[in-house]
């Protein structure tokens, strides 16, 4: 019976009892991000949007993906284990605070794990609310959110802005903390001096890549590695052991979980706090980053996180790449690139009619039409302009969260108990 229910729960979350479902081999993976990468060199081209594929757009867009992705990663663990967390903007919240705390008085290193700390104690109150009392799980996360930015800011006032107080001489206030020392980085000697040498060449395809590339592995924070392996250690420990495996089983079943002899309740735990603590650390990058915590620090981007959670379709892989997306948006924003998003406007026109003839294609002539409506709006937004207004610019990272959303939402999957209550013993 136990080998039956492991190998129905395999193939459930592996997706091989959907109807029609089928993985992309690595070959036509290769073949999606090479002509990807061809159509944007074009565009490039096209547009003369020369930091479209820069090296500075690139390292701006993994540092803008990386507290992203921790967060969209520390959905994923809630919700595999069936426990909706939209309070990871709050535990990001947490996280920035302690890292700004620690990180002024013993470094980025402490600061990090700090971050950790305060993200798990945001998700242990989560998971005491909504594991053990039954909470419904959007209330407790709505509710974390708020009490977070009121303690952040509480404490904020008690600890950096206290007159006379050490923090308030080393340059802290209210509203910040006092700066903390730089986080180490990397950049893997002689491949960065040639990749920037073969950038500035401005040659189709090759400097387009050798940028992107450039971006990548110059100046990386240690702690972006950290992240990356955390991604890693994340798909081997859910997919490839038995912990893992208990773990989602009770985000699908936890009542067949638990007649199994699984403690439901221990994986639900362990997975929301680890939740949080992904969460914190997303938030301690951001302190990391500049040096120290300020208040509004996380900016949203525990809900984005959130959202690349479903648009990966509760999958690691699809978590990254979708973060790496939003990272890119969010580096134009930073950036001010209001040519480079012009330039957009043009790749996504092109998108729209891609996707009107293939709905046309398979039947569906209504959203064909409506694509290719678009597609021609953009169209002519983009020859009779040069640049976009820069509030456009700024609300492009949430523009393109509902553009991803909308698009990918037919072909997702969530953990079917997710978000369901469930009560010790009902497996017995």
């Amino acid at each position: 019976m136990s080998t039956t229910f492991t190998d129905a729960v395999s193939n459930a979350l592996s997706g091989k009892n959907k109807p029609g479902g089928r993985k992309l081999s690595t070959p036509v993976v290769l073949l999606v991000i090479a002509g990807a990468l061809i159509l944007v060199s074009a565009l490039r081209e096209i547009t003369s949007a020369g930091d479209l594929t820069s090296s500075g757009q690139f390292s701006g867009a993994l540092a803008a993906a990386v507290p992203i992705g921790l967060a969209g990663l520390g959905g994923l663990w809630a919700e595999r284990a069936g426990v909706v967390n939209i309070g990871l903007e709050g535990m990001m919240m947490l996280g920035t605070f302690c890292a700004g705390w620690m990180g002024w008085q013993h470094g980025p290193w402490a600061a990090a794990l700090a971050g950790v700390i305060g993200g798990a104690l945001g998700g242990l109150v989560h998971a005491v609310a909504t594991v053990t009392f039954g909470v419904d799980h959007i209330i407790s996360g709505v509710a974390i959110n708020i009490l977070a930015l009121g303690v952040t800011q509480y404490l904020a006032k008690l600890t950096f802005g206290a007159e006379g107080s050490a923090a308030q001489k080393a340059g802290g206030n209210d509203k910040q903390s006092p700066v903390m020392d730089n986080m180490p980085n990397f950049s893997i000697p002689g491949l960065s001096d040639w990749l920037n040498s073969v950038e500035k060449h401005h040659w189709f395809f090759v400097s387009d890549l050798a940028g992107m590339v450039d971006g990548l592995v110059t100046d990386v924070s240690w702690l972006t590695i950290v992240a990356v392996a955390l991604f890693a250690g994340t798909f081997y420990v859910l997919w490839r052991t038995a912990f893992g495996l208990r773990l989602r089983s009770c985000g699908e079943s936890p009542v067949a979980a638990e007649s199994l002899g699984v403690n439901v309740y221990t994986y639900k735990y362990a997975a929301v706090v680890v939740s949080g603590a992904l969460a914190g650390l997303g938030g301690a990058f951001l302190a990391i980053g500049t040096h120290m915590y300020s208040d509004g620090q996380t900016g949203g981007r525990g809900y984005i996180g959130l959202a690349t959670m479903i648009s990966g379709n509760w999958r690691p892989g699809g978590v990254a790449m979708s973060a790496g997306l939003f990272g890119f948006m969010d580096s134009l924003q930073l950036r001010g690139g209001g040519a480079t998003v012009h330039a957009l406007l043009l790749l996504l026109a092109v998108l729209l009619v891609g996707f009107a003839a293939w709905r046309l294609r398979t039947g569906k002539r209504q959203v064909a039409i409506v694509a290719g409506v678009l597609a021609v709006a953009l169209i002519v937004w983009y020859a009779l302009t040069k640049t976009v207004p820069l509030e456009f610019v700024d609300a492009t990272p949430y523009v393109v969260t509902l553009l991803v959303l909308c698009v990918s939402a037919q072909r997702l999957r969530m953990p079917k108990a997710n978000g369901k209550p469930y009560r010790k013993g009902q497996g017995k």
